[in-house]
């Protein structure tokens, strides 16, 4: 389908919303799904009202430091309490609402200041038998990101909840909600959300958008009624296109080999690049009927049975990688994941308008 505006779009997905609950998008950077995110919210709000609680970029605008620059030691973040996404949350409780949400994927602590808005970070260190609390620490953008997302979940669930400051949310926009997701980490991030959008009271509909591969896959998988679409820019007629993929679960993978293939390219790959092309494998060997991924693994006279590639793949998408730290592989590693990768590209043909490398 052609849109010749994001605004065309938003009332596609309004009209269509009316009788769907959850729509995924998948595009890449630079597409427009920001200013698609607040085309949706402007077109539902007036001077009084509004219908649309979202989280984008423009959502972590709504926190900004204060350094302490005279003296250095209290350092906290500060909330735009004139935004209506904080109105009323000083009677919610919303500490003890945040913390179970955070402890998911953080090691540090907060508190909230009501009096003059602010936040403040600790965090406990073990040095030998006993422990250490470092007080108004400064986390870095990763975590305050992490903290900015657990922030809006406890929201949207006082939102589901039918609770009274949020009862006019009546739309959930949720736009790459942690770019900088590990593969490891999209999993859990987006298994969390889906369980969280799939509670019975849940009566919102729900917009996400995603550049993230493997993040949309998961909530594919688990929204399984939900529309779904590909949105890319028309150059040509100055406009965008919209390429609904519900009946076609496999195309996001096709976005996926085009991201690695990209990487093996420039030869940015970490080690959590192994677990995503193990995942395209496994895709595939279910897809042929195959009963392991080894079994698209090219087979050649150094590796007969593939059994060494087999196995570091294996090894290698298997790990504790950090959130905020990824690891770059060894230059070893990354002339065999091109192998194993460009082996698998020539034997299942994709369209290389799409995958180039």
């Amino acid at each position: 389908m052609f849109f010749a505006s994001l605004e065309n779009i938003v009332s596609h997905f309004r009209q269509l919303l009316t009788d769907k609950k959850y729509i995924l998008i998948y595009a890449y950077n630079g597409t427009g799904k920001t200013r698609l995110s607040m085309a949706f919210k402007d077109a539902g709000k007036d001077e009084e009202e509004r219908d649309t609680l979202y989280f984008n970029a423009f959502t972590e605008d709504l926190f900004r430091w204060d350094n302490d620059l005279d003296n250095d030691n209290e350092r906290k973040l500060l909330i735009n309490r004139d935004s209506r996404f904080v109105e009323g949350i000083q009677s919610l409780e919303m500490e003890s609402r945040i913390r179970p949400l955070l402890r998911r994927y953080a090691d540090f602590d907060f508190f909230i200041n009501y009096e003059d808005w602010s936040i403040s970070f600790e965090r406990k260190i073990r040095i030998g038998d006993g422990t250490v609390t470092f007080n108004n620490i400064k986390v870095s953008r990763g975590e305050e990101i992490v903290f900015i997302w657990c922030f809006f979940l406890a929201i949207a669930e006082l939102a589901i909840d039918e609770e009274e400051t949020y009862r006019w949310v009546k739309y959930i926009y949720i736009d790459d909600p942690i770019s900088s997701l590990d593969d490891n980490n999209a999993i859990s991030v987006a298994g969390h959300l889906a369980q969280m959008l799939k509670k019975q009271n849940n009566r919102k509909k729900i917009i996400i958008s995603s550049h993230h591969t493997l993040f949309f896959n998961v909530l594919c998988n688990e929204l399984r009624n939900a529309e779904r679409f590909f949105l890319s820019k028309n150059d040509a007629l100055s406009g965008y296109n919209l390429h609904d993929t519900t009946d076609t679960p496999f195309y996001h993978h096709v976005a996926t080999l085009k991201d690695l293939t990209e990487v093996a390219r420039s030869g940015q790959l970490y080690t959590y690049h192994f677990n995503v092309l193990r995942n395209i494998l496994e895709k595939t060997a279910h897809f042929h009927g195959f009963k392991n991924f080894s079994q698209c693994i090219k087979q050649d006279n150094d590796d007969p049975d593939g059994v060494i590639y087999t196995r570091m793949i294996n090894v290698l998408s298997h790990g504790n990688y950090s959130l905020f730290e990824p690891k770059e592989m060894l230059d070893e590693n990354k002339e065999y994941f091109r192998k194993i990768l460009y082996d698998f590209l020539n034997r299942y043909q994709f369209n290389p308008e799409f995958i180039a490398r």
